[in-house]
């Protein structure tokens, strides 16, 4: 039994949201909240969102226990890129790229005994 939550379409680069989301993978649920209130990384803000969401689905959905719960899967997919321009001397223009994330995290529970 597992539990998962998602969050789509968040404004910032996948490759810097990796970095947190490495940090919390195969941790207890509890452990990885705790490192990621910690964090001064921008991206730890979606990723404890994510985190709180997957562990209220696992205990109203699944009826799991918060206690035994750990951080089987976390992953950062990168989403569409929004592409902007900005006005360059001499007539030109330059892109301006800002990237986007899926971050997705799937709970399961330990084995007792």
């Amino acid at each position: 039994m597992e539990a998962r939550a998602s969050a789509k379409y968040i404004r910032m680069s996948p490759r810097k949201a990796r970095l947190v989301v490495d940090q919390i993978r195969g941790r207890s649920a509890q452990e990885a909240l705790a490192i990621l209130q910690v964090l001064p990384n921008r991206p730890a803000r979606p990723i404890t969102k994510v985190l709180q969401s997957a562990i209220a689905n696992a205990e109203n959905n699944f009826e799991m226990d918060r206690d035994l719960l750990y951080v089987a899967q976390a992953y950062v997919d990168q989403g569409p890129v929004l592409k902007r321009y900005r006005p360059r001397g001499r007539g030109m223009a330059s892109r301006i790229r800002k990237p986007t994330s899926h971050i997705t995290i799937v709970l399961k529970e330990k084995k007792e005994g």
